[in-house]
């Protein structure tokens, strides 16, 4: 993935934390603007922000927030926009609508569907 398309979807990313953040609190969605200003110089408070944020929001939320820090490690070693499963390019419009994704369409389709034979008797 270029410089330029990686730099959109870490814009993507934090769009969606910030809207997760403003769950929270007007003033930490503000830190995490001025955070932005600089992020290179920043990226270790930015993910110890995103772990605070991670604990004061609700399970569903906090999941949200665990992947958009996942896709932004990811994004530092390289690895952002490739399949961890197959290492794969990831289609950039699954990734516009979806900038966490971990895997290619393909791969997705299979771990849902092993999640759904490993799925025990419904009552």
């Amino acid at each position: 993935m270029n410089p330029k398309k990686r730099q959109h979807f870490k814009k993507l990313l934090l769009a969606e934390l910030r809207r997760h953040a403003q769950h929270i609190d007007d003033e930490q969605a503000r830190a995490l603007d001025i955070t932005n200003d600089d992020v290179k110089d920043s990226d270790q408070a930015l993910h110890d922000m995103i772990q605070g944020l991670a604990l004061k929001l609700s399970d569903n939320e906090s999941k949200m927030v665990a992947d958009i820090d996942q896709a932004l490690m990811r994004m530092e070693e390289g690895s952002y926009g490739k399949c961890v499963r197959c290492g794969r390019e990831i289609d950039e419009r699954r990734l516009e609508a979806l900038p966490t994704a971990r895997y290619d369409a393909a791969c997705q389709a299979e771990v849902e569907a092993a999640k759904g034979q490993r799925a025990g008797p419904s009552l």
